[in-house]
């Protein structure tokens, strides 16, 4: 990577990328090939670990990215913290892991991109769910991470920043069974599931000059999966 005074590419951070087939990892290339330099972070095994449940861990990853690679000018937030329960089995400890994950690692790290973005300004772009009953505590931090992402396109929109919230719907990124893969398949009308370059496709438009006009939405791009409700 090169310094910030002599960079020649934009760069972008995106977290939650250690497993091959996430959505993550399958925006990296296609944001190489639009011309970005892409850093990622995740627990382990991306370039960047970080334990984002902790209160200080945006901050140093924000901090430790832009020492080594220079100014952030995209923001992807991919990762979450997801253990499926309900009103009646979720515990406070489970509760708290999830929205110090899915919300308030969101908010710290948008705080930190926003106060050092570029004078060209950047673009925020975070996957979100509308997952409920019975995944309640990772639907209900989902939603905080909406309102969070939202909101910083209003706040943060005088200094040049764009703010979008994706939901993929059911991309298949290793967690389905056959079961699962086939009835959720029969409800797409296009008769496929997505995969994480549909996706990626999507964000890389969001984060381009030509997509950071798009701000302020909750955007499904889902194959027409949630046109259905």
């Amino acid at each position: 990577m090169t310094a910030a005074s002599t960079r020649a590419k934009p760069l972008a951070l995106i977290t939650g990328a250690a497993r091959a087939n996430s959505i993550a990892a399958g925006i990296v290339p296609r944001l190489v090939a639009e011309g970005w330099d892409v850093v990622t972070s995740d627990l382990q095994g991306a370039d960047y670990g970080c334990d984002l449940s902790t209160r200080t861990g945006p901050a140093e990853l924000v901090d430790a990215v832009i020492r080594d690679h220079g100014a952030i000018s995209a923001l992807i937030l991919s990762h979450a913290h997801g253990v499926e329960s309900g009103i009646l089995d979720t515990t406070a400890e489970s509760f708290d892991m999830h929205v110090a994950v899915n919300a308030r690692a969101s908010l710290l790290l948008i705080a930190e991109f926003a106060r050092r973005v570029p004078e060209s300004g950047g673009a925020i772009v975070a996957l979100t769910s509308d997952h409920t009953t019975g995944n309640l505590p990772y639907g209900a931090s989902k939603g905080a991470l909406d309102r969070i992402v939202i909101s910083a396109a209003r706040e943060l929109g005088p200094l040049g920043i764009s703010a979008n919230v994706l939901n993929p719907g059911p991309i298949d990124t290793g967690w389905m069974d056959e079961g699962v893969r086939t009835a959720l398949a029969a409800q797409q009308p296009g008769g496929r599931l997505g995969l994480p370059t549909d996706i990626a496709d999507v964000v890389a438009f969001l984060v381009s000059p030509q997509g950071r006009w798009i701000s302020g939405q909750l955007l499904h791009a889902d194959g027409a999966f949630s046109a259905r409700y």
